[in-house]
């Protein structure tokens, strides 16, 4: 009988230890799958938190700047895009408000962007379908003032006629506020025989009062 119960109590003794470490094991298991779970939402709290990382643009996709004949090259552009359209909010842009212009005509210089836009507008009117190419621009810098000079070829139809002529501008800009302005604008007609003489030819400058050899600009 003493062995019996002894034998029980081993037996008793056993399964408490086995039952402990069962226990311990499940223990584990259950805090090993709980403890991801709440470290993910520790760094996610931590994460939102936290600034979001500077990017340095630098490094990846650098933004170069463009040089002054750069600028003044895409100038010229933008500005013979508005002048074609007739935009003159945009055309505004470009001109010193103390600009001088000298037209292909025989007529006196205009002083001012405001009696420079009366006769723009006047004479732009007047013209559709206005289609106007620059060609071999050249393209000088000194500090703040720069020159420029380009070849032109200009066609459209003035008061349902159709007409073309052929130039050259110069340009005078200086650099305000970061930007270049055009100051002085000056424009020459290539003569052409009567034959080829185009009537009512457009200008940047005002046309004469006689409609003869006009202008176009840039």
């Amino acid at each position: 009988m003493a062995g019996r119960r002894t034998e029980s109590s081993f037996t008793k003794q056993k399964r408490i230890r086995i039952f402990g470490a069962l226990l311990a094991a499940l223990g584990i298991l259950f805090a090993l799958a709980i403890t991801p779970g709440a470290s993910a939402q520790n760094d996610k709290k931590k994460k939102k938190n936290e600034p979001p990382p500077k990017v340095d643009n630098n490094s990846t996709n650098p933004i170069v700047p463009l040089t002054d004949e750069q600028q003044i090259d895409y100038m010229l552009s933008e500005y013979l895009g508005a002048w074609q359209l007739g935009d003159t909010e945009r055309l505004h842009k470009y001109y010193s408000e103390d600009v001088s212009v000298v037209s292909g005509a025989w007529a006196a210089p205009v002083i001012g962007w405001t009696n420079f836009l009366a006769l723009y507008q006047q004479q732009r009117s007047h013209m559709q379908q206005v289609r106007m190419d620059r060609m071999n621009t050249y393209i000088k810098v000194n500090g703040t003032t720069a020159w420029t000079c380009h070849q032109w070829e200009f066609a459209a139809v003035m008061d349902g006629t159709p007409t073309a002529a052929r130039g050259q501008t110069t340009f005078v800009l200086v650099k305000k506020d970061n930007r270049w302005l055009i100051a002085h604008d000056h424009t020459s007609v290539v003569q052409t025989s009567k034959e080829t003489q185009p009537t009512g030819a457009p200008v940047g400058a005002p046309p004469p009062a006689t409609g003869q050899e006009n202008k176009p600009p840039a």
